[in-house]
């Protein structure tokens, strides 16, 4: 068991592996990254269920690292969150500070799991036409270049769904799980962005 100083943020969500840069501008999170900087430098990023003060949490979050860190003169911080391990919070703890804790079971991530060719094929013919459709620019050069492990968290982390899409995402047991599941909200967001009715309800 671990116990992790948390950061509820609608709509954010952080994977092993992969960095989120955070502005820092709240009371009582300049004081958690104070503290988290003079002791283990973690902190756990996690959705809360309602974007409401002392709303419940989501069960899944991300134990993150704080790498780089910019000081600003008025308490602010700009700061880096390096992605390390998932966790399962166990319980709310009941405490003095400014922001929440819990304790939390830290989960194990297999990292040696790779897509079937086929998955890859699949993802990467979705994501050039969820892209397409958006607008987006992509360098596809450097997408293939990609293993997968980067790239369907990479997507998860930064695509533009909904805080119970991402969430579903990050709870995914599993790369090949989250690959799908991934292909099904591009799919479904891309039939709802154009007005498609059929995407009106993700089930």
């Amino acid at each position: 068991m671990a116990r992790i100083s948390i950061f509820p943020l609608p709509g954010a969500v952080l994977y092993p592996g992969l960095q989120l840069p955070l502005h820092i501008f709240e009371p009582r999170y300049r004081a958690m990254v104070s503290d988290a900087l003079a002791r283990d430098r973690r902190i756990g990023m996690i959705q809360p269920q309602r974007p409401e003060e002392g709303a419940p949490l989501f069960e899944i979050g991300c134990l993150g690292r704080i790498g780089d860190v910019e000081a600003l003169e008025d308490g602010r911080f700009n700061i880096v969150l390096e992605g390390e391990q998932r966790f399962r919070i166990v319980r709310e703890l009941d405490v003095t500070t400014p922001f929440r804790q819990v304790e939390a079971e830290l989960l194990e991530e297999d990292e040696d799991e790779v897509l079937a060719p086929v998955e890859r094929a699949s993802f990467e013919r979705e994501a050039r036409r969820f892209a397409d459709a958006q607008g987006y620019a992509v360098d596809w050069d450097e997408v293939i270049r990609l293993d997968d492990v980067s790239l369907i968290n990479g997507v998860s982390q930064i695509a533009p769904f909904d805080p119970a899409a991402k969430q579903a995402l990050l709870e995914a047991p599993g790369l090949s799980a989250r690959c799908e599941l991934l292909v099904q909200l591009m799919q479904f967001f891309g039939r709802a962005s154009n007005g498609d009715e059929d995407g009106a309800t993700l089930q």
